[in-house]
């Protein structure tokens, strides 16, 4: 598998690329995500964004409405089948930090976001 630092550089370079293939390479079809930002364009009060073509067609849309939004890498956290990146992110100038947990195919199952 790949390294915890790795992973957050390549997250972030597809970020940074808006390029949502390859972000989504990293999702697993099942992926559940749970973001607040996320009621804006889902409507779902509970932030959950469920299965990897609801993620999909939810990022596309947050990409759309800010096109020049990019991600600067502050630091990596390692956990057990689990990263957390932390990163500075041009939309908001906020402080975000992403958790994500690994199924056993190395790809992620689980992912969180928390904002400054």
């Amino acid at each position: 598998m790949i390294s915890a630092d790795d992973l957050a550089v390549d997250w972030i370079a597809a970020w940074n690329a808006h390029d949502l293939p390859l972000i989504l390479s990293h999702y697993s079809d099942e992926v559940v995500f749970v973001s607040p930002a996320s009621t804006r364009f889902t409507g779902d009060p509970t932030g959950r964004v469920v299965g990897k073509a609801a993620l999909a067609d939810y990022w596309q849309r947050a990409l759309e409405r800010v096109p020049d939004l990019k991600f600067t890498l502050l630091a990596v956290y390692r956990g057990p089948e689990s990263v957390a990146i932390r990163y500075h992110s041009s939309r908001t100038g906020a402080e975000v930090v992403e958790t994500l947990r690994f199924g056993p195919e190395g790809q992620v199952v689980e992912a969180s976001a928390y904002y400054e």
